[in-house]
C-alpha cells in the first residue's frame, strides 16, 4: 500500500512538473501544419506549437471544431495564413477562445502573408462568379521556398518581442533553418561559391535558368534546383491554383486547372477543353493534392497523355512531408520522376 501511495504522489509531482514546464514555454497555435513547421524550427525548445490543419485536407473547407477553440483559449501566439484562405473557420475560433492576446490587430496574432512575394492578386474587381477567387492574391505561397525562408524570419521577429529573452536563440533557429533551404534549394557548394542571396535574385529576375545553361554553372548547382532543371520551360495542369508558386518559383508554368473555376468540381466540357489544351502544350504533368478525387485527372490523362502526379501539398499530408524540408523534398522527387 505504502508503495502504492508513493507512486501515487510521484505521479502527481512529475505531472505538475510537466505543467510547470509547459507553462514556461510559448504557447503558438498556426492554422496550418506548415506555418507550424516552419515555427517549430525557429521557436525550438521555447515553445509548444500546434496547428489546427493536419496537412491531409483541404484547408480553405475546416470546421471549428471546440478542441481549436480551446487551443486558442490559451494561445500567446496565432499564425495564419491570411489572405482569406481561413476566412469560413478563423473568426469562430477566435471569437469562441475569448483570448484577447491573439485577436487581429494584438501582438499574438500574425499575418504570415505580410511582405512576402503574392500572386494571383487580381487586377478587377472580384466577384462570386468567378468562383473563389481571394481577392488579396493567392493564399498557397508556402509552396514557394523563398516565402518560407521570409516566413521564419518573421516568425523570428514576432516571437522575440514575445519572449526578449529568447530573441538571440530564435534568430540564430531562424538563421539555421534559412540556410538548409538555401543548400536544399541550390545545394551546399553552390550556396558556397555565389551566396544564398544572389540565387535568390536569380530566381526572382528569371535569370537562373539562362545562368545555369552555362556548363560551368550547371555543374557546381545541386538540390532542388538541379533535380528540377529538365522540368524548366515546362507547361503543367494542376488541380487547384495551390502549385502557381512552386511552378513560379522553378521556372515552369500552369497552363490550366481541373477546376473551371476556383472552388468549382471539373465538368466534362471543362475536360474536353483541357484535353486539346495539353496536346498543343505539350503538358507532361497534371499535378493534385491527395485529398481531391483522381477520376478527373485521371480522365484527362488518357486524353492528353500526359502523366497525373498527385502529392501533398503540406507538411503531414503524407508520412514523408514530416517537416517543410521534407515536403519540398516529397514533391521536387515527384515532379522529378516524370
Amino acid at each position: 500500500m505504502r508503495t502504492f501511495f508513493f507512486w501515487l504522489g510521484f505521479a502527481a509531482l512529475a505531472a505538475g512538473s510537466t505543467n510547470q514546464a509547459r507553462a514556461d514555454k510559448l504557447r503558438i497555435v498556426t492554422t496550418t501544419a506548415d506555418l507550424a513547421a516552419i515555427a517549430r524550427s525557429v521557436a525550438g525548445d521555447a515553445a509548444d506549437v500546434r496547428s489546427v490543419c493536419t496537412g491531409r485536407e483541404d484547408p480553405h473547407f475546416i470546421a471549428a471544431k471546440p478542441g481549436f477553440i480551446v487551443q486558442a483559449r490559451d494561445a500567446d501566439l496565432w499564425i495564419r495564413i491570411g489572405l482569406e484562405l481561413e476566412i469560413g473557420w478563423e473568426r469562430p475560433i477566435l471569437e469562441g477562445s475569448r483570448n484577447t492576446k491573439i485577436r487581429v490587430g494584438a501582438k499574438g496574432h500574425l499575418d504570415a502573408s505580410e511582405g512576402l512575394l503574392l500572386l494571383d492578386v487580381p487586377q478587377t474587381q472580384v466577384t462570386r462568379a468567378m468562383g473563389d477567387v481571394h481577392p488579396m492574391g493567392n493564399p498557397h505561397y508556402w509552396l514557394d521556398p523563398l516565402n518560407a525562408r521570409r516566413i521564419a524570419g518573421t516568425i523570428a521577429a514576432r516571437l522575440a518581442q514575445l519572449a526578449p529573452g529568447h530573441a538571440a536563440a530564435f534568430a540564430r533557429n531562424a538563421a539555421a533553418f534559412q540556410q538548409a533551404l538555401d543548400e536544399r534549394m541550390f545545394g551546399a557548394e553552390l550556396v558556397k561559391a555565389v551566396g544564398a542571396e544572389a540565387l535568390w535574385a536569380k530566381t526572382q529576375d528569371g535569370t537562373m535558368g539562362t545562368w545555369l545553361s552555362d556548363a560551368a554553372n550547371a555543374a557546381r548547382a545541386g538540390g532542388w534546383t538541379k533535380a528540377m532543371q529538365p522540368l524548366r520551360g515546362q507547361k503543367i495542369i494542376t488541380y487547384h491554383r495551390s502549385w502557381l508558386y512552386l511552378a513560379n518559383r522553378f521556372g515552369m508554368s500552369v497552363s490550366g486547372e481541373l477546376e473551371p473555376k476556383p472552388g468549382v468540381p471539373p465538368t466534362a466540357a471543362h475536360l474536353t477543353e483541357l484535353a486539346e489544351n495539353a496536346k498543343s502544350d505539350g503538358v507532361k504533368i497534371i499535378l493534385q493534392e491527395p485529398f481531391y478525387s483522381t477520376k478527373a485527372a485521371n480522365q484527362l490523362a488518357e486524353r492528353s497523355g500526359a502523366h497525373v502526379v498527385v502529392v501533398a501539398n503540406s507538411v503531414g499530408g503524407q508520412p514523408e512531408a514530416g517537416d517543410y524540408l521534407t515536403l519540398l523534398d516529397l514533391i521536387v522527387g515527384k515532379l522529378a520522376q516524370k
